[in-house]
């Protein structure tokens, strides 16, 4: 099939990696222009845009593809499908009809549930027992289309975004060929979505990432590993902000919300104790306990807020 691949972060790159390989006519790649990032602000290109020049393939980084030239461009590809993987705009209904089969979405989550811009997180906070992949038909709504094809997976009582971010990006690219082939020979039927179960995937508030000890020890462990590693829930300590990384649930702990048990990093929370096994401070690199606690009391009685 001949292609436009529109992505940008590294999410993308499992599925634009299975297209070239499957020897698809990869026409264009469109993702978000270079933005100033680092120390030194210094202009970087996207994960997607990079890999792209890799592979030889023409890059364009609109801001916005509303405009009427940029539209007349995309259609003049030729195009019998585009697969979009968080590119990051919303695409407008000349853009999705231009495609011979229409434009596809690799989503990460099982949708309904978790339509919208930070699905991973959200299912990891909520307390989710499964997510997944679903590859979706565009339309004009927001992540509204019909599914092609979906495939689960546990979220275990360990796993971070990080970590499911990793496996759904594989996912995603293990999927996109069937899709596409499905897709193309007839024999895939979309599956509208159900109306009942939907959820929104709002985005990430930096706000969220402060931890209210008044919370139970297990919402707390969910907001540590939906917001790890980026951006890192965290702990104001003595007036020194620690980012939390991990730990574990201590049910049968109690005491004072935001209290130190011991001083061993096992804090009181609004519903059982929770053992920091993993965390950051300011200006320093991440740390297990250990480590952390080598040359830094934290005796009991310490409050954190």
């Amino acid at each position: 099939m001949r292609i436009a691949f529109m992505g940008t972060p590294e999410f993308s790159l499992p599925t634009l990696d299975a297209l070239i390989a499957a020897g698809h006519d990869v026409a264009a790649v469109y993702t978000q222009p270079p933005r100033p990032a680092g120390r030194g602000k210094k202009e970087q290109k996207s994960p997607v845009h990079l890999r792209a020049e890799q592979a030889g393939i023409p890059v364009f980084t609109p801001k916005g593809m509303k405009d009427a030239d940029e539209q007349a461009r995309f259609a003049a590809l030729g195009l019998d499908c585009a697969v979009v993987v968080a590119f990051g705009q919303i695409l407008p209904q000349a853009v999705l009809d231009a495609p011979r089969y229409g434009c596809v979405n690799v989503h990460a989550s099982l949708l309904p549930r978790w339509r919208g811009a930070a699905p991973i997180h959200r299912a990891v906070m909520a307390g989710d027992a499964e997510t997944g992949v679903c590859i979706m038909q565009m339309e004009a709504g927001l992540d509204t289309g019909p599914v092609l094809m979906r495939e689960t997976t546990p979220i275990g009582a360990q796993d971070t975004t990080l970590d499911l971010h990793d496996r759904l990006a594989a996912m995603g690219g293990a999927l996109i060929g069937p899709a596409l082939e499905g897709l193309s020979d007839g024999s895939l039927k979309a599956e509208v979505q159900a109306e009942d179960g939907v959820t929104y995937a709002k985005k990430i508030d930096k706000a969220e990432a402060h931890i209210d000890w008044s919370l139970s020890a297990v919402e707390i462990d969910r907001l540590i590993r939906g917001l790890c590693p980026f951006p890192g829930a965290w702990t104001d300590m003595g007036g020194e902000r620690l980012k939390l990384l991990g730990g574990t649930v201590v049910s049968d702990a109690k005491g004072e919300a935001g209290t130190a048990l011991d001083d061993q990093l096992l804090v009181a929370c609004g519903s059982g104790a929770y053992r920091i096994e993993r965390a950051q401070r300011a200006s320093k690199a991440a740390m297990d306990r250990d480590t952390l606690l080598r040359g830094w009391s934290v005796p009991k009685g310490t409050k954190f807020a």
